[in-house]
Order: C-alpha cells, then sequence, then structure tokens
C-alpha cells in the first residue's frame, strides 16, 4: 500500500501497534463473495493535540477486491461512540483523553485468501513523530457450494400463481355493478329527455279535444253506481276545469265552485241557462266528494250530455268568430 508523503519523508519511529481488525457488515459463519466488511485500526489513548495522518488507500482497490467510500472515523469515550454534533460530549472526551476508530469498507469479488496489508498511521505527540503499525490480516472469501454429485441443471420457473380468493375479487365486482349502474342511469336519464323532447316539439291538442277525450271515458253507466259516482263527478269536473283555464284562462283547477262561476259570470259565450245548468253540476259534484250525496240517475243520466255540450257550443262560438275574423281579414 502506498502511504501519504508526509509519512515517508518522516518514518522516524516505527512502533508495533497490534493488528487491524476485520468485522463483517452480514453477520455470518463465513465471507462469501460481495460481502461487504469494515477494515478498522483503534488509536488508544489519544489526547488534546495529538495529530495523526492515515494512509492513501486507493492502492488498495483491484479486480477482485474493492474499497468503497474513504476512512470513517468514530471517537470512542470507554467504548462508547461520541458524535461530532454533540459537541459537549466531544469536548470532555478531548479532555480526558479518547480512541479512535478508523476504517474503510472493503468488498471482495473473487473466492480465494486475500492477504490484506499492513496499516501504517503516523502520529505526533509533544512534537515527536512516529509510525504505528497494524499488522494486516488474512481473509478467507468463500462461494456457495455446490454438490456437483447431485447438481442437476433446471429450467427456469414460472411465476407463481396464487388462487384468486373472493376478496380480491369483490372491489372489482362492485366496481363493476357501480358502472353498470351509472350507465344505466345515464341511459335512461337520456331516454326521458329525449321524450321530454320530442313531447315539447309535438304539436299540442286543442283544449277541447283533451276535454272531450276525458270526458269520454265516463260515458258507461257503471259509474252511476253510488260507490262511483264520486269518480265520476270528479273526472267531468277535472276535465271541465281544465277547458275553462284554456278556453277562457281562469285559473279553474285551483278555485273553488264559488270563485270560478264568479270569474265566469258575464263571458259573453256562455248563455245563463248554461251557466245556470252548469253551476248546479259543480255544486252536485260537490256534494257527491265531500258530503257523500247520492245523485240520482236522472241526474247521472244528465251530467255527461250537459259537459259535452257546454265543451262544444262554447268551442263553437270561438271557431265562428276566427272563422269570421279571417273572412273579414281577406276582404
Amino acid at each position: 500500500m502506498r502511504l501519504l508523503a508526509i509519512i515517508l519523508a518522516t518514518l522516524l519511529d516505527v512502533v508495533p501497534a497490534g493488528d487491524a481488525a476485520l468485522v463483517q457488515l452480514q453477520k455470518r459463519d463465513s465471507i462469501l463473495i460481495a460481502d461487504q466488511l469494515r477494515y478498522s485500526v483503534r488509536l488508544e489513548g489519544l489526547k488534546e493535540g495529538d495529530t495523526f495522518a492515515l494512509p492513501d488507500i486507493s492502492s488498495m482497490s483491484g479486480d477482485t477486491l474493492t474499497v468503497l467510500g474513504t476512512w470513517q472515523l468514530d471517537t470512542l469515550v470507554r467504548g462508547r461512540v461520541i458524535h461530532p454534533r454533540n459537541a459537549n460530549a466531544a469536548r470532555k472526551a478531548l479532555a480526558k483523553g479518547f480512541d479512535l476508530d478508523a476504517g474503510i469498507v472493503i468488498a471482495p469479488f473473487e473466492e480465494g485468501t486475500y492477504s490484506l496489508p499492513d496499516i501504517p498511521v503516523l502520529r505526533t505527540r509533544d512534537g515527536k513523530t512516529d509510525t504505528l503499525i497494524f499488522k494486516g490480516v488474512e481473509m478467507e472469501v468463500k462461494t456457495m457450494p455446490v454438490d456437483t454429485a447431485t447438481f442437476e441443471i433446471h429450467d427456469i420457473k414460472g411465476q407463481i400463481q396464487y388462487p384468486v380468493t373472493f376478496a380480491e375479487v369483490l372491489p372489482w365486482l362492485l366496481g363493476g355493478l357501480g358502472f353498470a349502474a351509472l350507465t344505466a342511469l345515464l341511459v335512461w336519464l337520456g331516454v326521458r329527455a329525449s321524450k321530454r323532447r320530442k313531447e315539447a316539439l309535438r304539436p299540442k291538442d286543442p283544449a277541447y279535444i283533451v276535454a272531450l277525450r276525458e270526458l269520454d271515458k265516463y260515458r258507461s253507466d257503471k259509474y252511476w253506481a253510488p260507490e262511483k259516482q264520486k269518480a265520476f263527478y270528479s273526472g267531468i269536473t277535472d276535465a271541465l276545469k281544465y277547458y275553462m283555464d284554456e278556453r277562457f284562462g281562469v285559473d279553474a283547477p285551483e278555485m273553488t265552485t264559488a270563485e270560478l262561476f264568479d270569474a265566469l259570470k258575464g263571458e259573453k259565450d256562455i248563455t245563463p241557462e248554461m251557466y245556470g245548468s252548469l253551476k248546479d253540476l259543480f255544486e252536485r259534484a260537490d256534494f257527491v266528494k265531500f258530503a257523500k250525496f247520492i245523485a240520482t240517475d236522472e241526474e247521472n243520466a244528465g251530467a255527461l250530455p250537459l259537459a259535452v255540450s257546454f265543451v262544444t257550443t262554447t268551442y263553437q262560438t270561438e271557431l265562428e268568430r276566427e272563422t269570421a275574423g279571417e273572412e273579414a281579414g281577406n276582404d
């Protein structure tokens, strides 16, 4: 090993200082290829003012042995490491005397016996310089033993396939169900929106057509039975309220009978006779719906024709007025 130039120039006294230490960083009963080991020396009894120089270790590296990093120093007091960042402990160590552990990390990459070189350390104390020689050690490096008698080369094994558990599948299953539910919801919303757009674009039937269509559902006399009269009169009056709302511009569905006929009073398209008969029909319907009144067959038989007559008469009046207006405009 090549020493520092300063060591070569000042070799005055050569003092044997014991053996260097070799410690495995991976604890096992033998040294294997590529294991990392700490090759170190300990300078004991240093005092404040002592100086020392360590050898150059670069020449120690080769094809089969590698030095990893540079010298690593640890200050020890009674076997305990004192880190430099602990200023108080370091100051006390300097005052009382301390040991210094200096080491390097090496790694062998070939089987065999290695004779590690001696480690000379230059120490200066009280103006006197001497060289401490730490005797090198031998290192036996082995490979993993192979029984050549039974050794047989096998193909590379494929990756081990473990059985899939339900716990592993469950998140994917829930995710798939959630995605399917979300897709179904989006499709339903799309179809619903499409239907609404089509309905909005579809021409709206005139109010009298809608009213007559609803009234036509109650033509059978089966609705005259006492237990069905409530549905009979409710259906007729609801159809008429819808028509009145569209035809006369009154909020009929939200009005009581008295409020409704107060609003219709004075309508020129409703004759006094029709007004009175229609008011009687609505009042009778209120009695049936709210007072458990049972109407006679004669009253039931006249209810639907009266409602149909009111719708067709008032519609014809409006239609004739519109026709007359168009003819006047053409003239």
